[in-house]
């Protein structure tokens, strides 16, 4: 099992520098830092001595990669590469181009952000699961039917209706929340109303894949077998289908857990809470490239960290896999 994880782990290192490298290709020679002075400082009235101060002050007047004016192992050192890419491995995200603590800024934001992602994963989850598993137990039947219709019903509805449409009847016609705003003194208050949004937006989707996923699963062999021996079929469901169920089931959730560190870009943006997703918004907004690549570079490691917990996860529900 560990030379199982050690390899996976392995695996995951050339991912991350593959991505490291493709994003300083994407940030600094497909988009040099002249364009992104231009583009921050305004095309029309922007000045050449405008363009080198604004990179003097961040950095972005030294070479790419190879400082052949430096002497020794500033060669490779005093390089925007270096400065701006490899240092995110020791994840010093350094400074926004408006002057911040990129690092501060994270250390500070993501607190808002799980406080809202955390319940909508676990709520959700388990409410997807429940009503998966009641549909797929009354399966072919009236309840099975409706229960599909809604889902699809569900999905179609466009998660900014789910949003409005709460804020309004919820914040603004029944006065129970506020409609935007978070305060962390207060934040079941300020977080109720996106995290309901959030449950209620995922249970279409949520519900109809796990019911496949059940399906698939009641029609086995070890199924039959099971109600052979005369098992009640609710025992059967619970039991046995849930449990083999369970693989598929954790790709989908183990793989997002570091992502809910990432927050919400659409919530956080139209509920007014300070958490990495509205961090990432603004940094588009205001052309903070800074901000933007480490944003990126971050959700990449999460995300890599993610597939690693999923393959450790595998190995605790299938022991098959821990000889591979």
């Amino acid at each position: 099992m560990l030379n199982y994880i050690l390899r996976r782990v392995f695996y995951a290192i050339p991912i991350l520098i593959g991505v490291n490298l493709i994003t300083f290709l994407l940030f600094f020679v497909v988009n040099t830092p002249d364009d992104m002075a231009r583009m921050h400082l305004g095309v029309k009235h922007v000045t050449p001595e405008s363009v080198e101060q604004w990179k003097d002050e961040r950095g972005y007047n030294k070479p790419l990669a190879f400082n052949a004016e430096a002497a020794g192992l500033e060669k490779v050192t005093d390089t925007i590469f270096y400065q701006n890419s490899v240092n995110l491995f020791a994840f010093e995200f350094g400074r926004s181009d408006a002057g911040r603590d990129i690092g501060y800024d994270i250390s500070q934001r993501m607190w808002p952000s799980l406080i809202l992602a955390i319940p909508i994963f676990v709520i959700g989850l388990l409410s997807n699961i429940t009503f998966a598993l009641i549909v797929a137990f009354f399966r072919s039947s009236y309840i099975d039917v409706w229960g599909v219709v809604l889902c699809v019903v569900l999905m179609s509805i466009s998660g900014m209706f789910y949003i409005i449409g709460g804020q309004f009847l919820i914040g603004k016609v029944l006065h129970l929340v506020p409609i935007s705003g978070f305060d962390m003194a207060n934040t079941f208050k300020f977080a109720v109303l996106p995290v309901l949004i959030g449950v209620v937006s995922g249970i279409g989707t949520g519900t109809r894949w796990y019911r496949t996923i059940f399906l698939e699963e009641i029609e086995k062999d070890y199924v039959r077998t099971a109600r052979a021996k005369g098992l009640p079929e609710s025992l059967v469901l619970f039991k046995h289908v849930l449990k083999n169920g369970m693989i598929p089931i954790l790709t989908g959730a183990v793989v997002v857990l570091p992502l809910l560190f990432m927050g919400s870009l659409i919530l956080e943006s139209f509920f007014g809470i300070p958490g990495l997703g509205s961090y990432t918004i603004d940094a588009i907004g205001s052309q903070d490239f800074a901000i933007v690549r480490s944003m990126v570079f971050l959700g990449s490691v999460l995300y890599i960290v993610g597939l690693i917990l999923t393959d450790i996860s595998y190995t605790i529900v299938d022991p098959r896999i821990r000889l591979q």
